[in-house]
């Protein structure tokens, strides 16, 4: 046995007693490259964009439907390849490592809208897809972004720029729709959101919830990629698939969570027990963790500080000072975050049932997100 046969068989080993064996697959987050399932909606989006494969400008489009139902999978997934077969086309050897100087067909951009907080990141998002040469993030302003963008997308060819959660990101769709400006003729917007929007004049395509036979293929898909061979049986993927009812992120959130309890516990398959409590650890209108990782890091180290800090029943002023020991952010800090994050849903303010001399119920803040995924992702920032 040589030396590569034997770190070969340690990694096979060490494998082996891990549950988890691929985190990234097991993320709500994160996309595989293949929508599961989506087929019929992936040829009504290339329906709607059927006009870049005549070199033309689609109408804008807007992508609805349910939180959890894969609209970000499906966009992201289309963008890629669509990148890939324009270049392919356009004959442009070079181009996707930007030392070519031919130009592709088509471009698709999309823009995490929660990832932005300045119309500086918004312009450097669309121009990091389809500028030829690379964009500096420093010594350079906005108004000089915004003159690159409309150098660079030219009528000649269509792009396509898809904005990404604009129900709950920085990024609205009347604030894309003015920031496009400068090139809305030479460019369609593609807005990804949850709920209708009113006014709107473009293509509309409508992404409904998964069925129960789709999200199990789905949970079996992602734990091939991401548990050890035969951790999940079909019944623990059906349970979950049938709990979650149609949402793919709170599903993978459960797998995710009980993924961790069976490798924390030392089990070599989840059971329904670990099944059971990652279920209990994505609360009811559960807010998706990629809004929640998305958030700055002093916030995100008060949510971790919060979830390790008890009893549930204690008042915001008490976890407050719990926290700036624990931190080095001071107490009135931890509390304006903790009143912030529940003004936004990442937390919901509950009343404490006390006995108090002036009336007044003291409150208490409760997560929305899937402690359980947040805790470990967290962990690898």
């Amino acid at each position: 046995m040589d030396l590569s046969e034997r770190i070969a068989r340690r990694q096979q080993t060490t494998a082996a007693r891990s549950v988890i064996t691929r985190e990234s697959a097991l993320n709500p987050a994160a996309h595989l490259p293949e929508p599961i399932g989506r087929g019929a909606i992936l040829e009504r989006l290339l329906d709607a964009l059927d006009p870049v494969f005549e070199g033309s400008i689609p109408e804008d489009i807007a992508v609805f439907g349910p939180s959890g139902a894969g609209k970000s999978a499906i966009v992201t997934s289309l963008f890629s390849h669509l990148n890939e077969s324009f270049t392919e086309v356009s004959g442009s050897i070079g181009t996707t490592t930007r030392s070519g100087s031919a130009i592709p067909a088509a471009q698709f951009a999309y823009v995490n809208s929660r990832q932005i907080d300045s119309q500086f990141q918004f312009y450097h998002a669309i121009l990091d897809t389809v500028s030829p040469d690379p964009v500096p993030r420093r010594g350079i302003g906005t108004d000089e972004l915004r003159e690159r963008l409309e150098a660079t997308i030219q009528s000649t060819r269509p792009v396509v720029i898809g904005v990404d959660h604009v129900d709950d990101g920085e990024i609205s769709v009347d604030t894309a729709t003015e920031l496009l400006e400068p090139v809305e003729e030479s460019a369609s917007l593609l807005v990804i959101c949850n709920d209708t929007i009113d006014d709107w004049t473009g293509q509309s395509v409508t992404v409904p919830r998964y069925q129960t036979h789709a999200l199990v293929d789905l949970l079996a898909e992602r734990a091939s990629y991401g548990l050890a061979s035969g951790t999940v049986s079909h019944e623990i993927a059906r349970k979950v698939a049938r709990w979650a009812d149609g949402d793919a992120h709170d599903a993978l959130a459960a797998l995710f969570g009980a993924a961790i309890n069976a490798q924390q516990r030392g089990h070599e398959h989840v059971t329904s027990e670990d099944v059971t409590e990652g279920m209990e650890a994505v609360p009811e209108d559960c807010i998706q963790i990629g809004r929640v990782l998305a958030l700055p890091e002093n916030r995100r180290q008060v949510l971790l500080e919060l979830l390790s800090v008890g009893p549930e029943a204690s008042t915001i002023s008490e976890i407050a000072e719990e926290i700036g020991r624990r931190t080095d952010l001071s107490p009135n800090t931890v509390q304006r975050f903790v009143y912030e994050l529940a003004e936004t849903g990442i937390l919901e303010r509950t009343v404490i049932n006390r006995s108090t001399t002036d009336g007044r119920q003291p409150t208490t803040v409760v997560p929305r997100f899937p402690t359980l995924v947040f805790q470990r992702l967290e962990a690898d920032f």
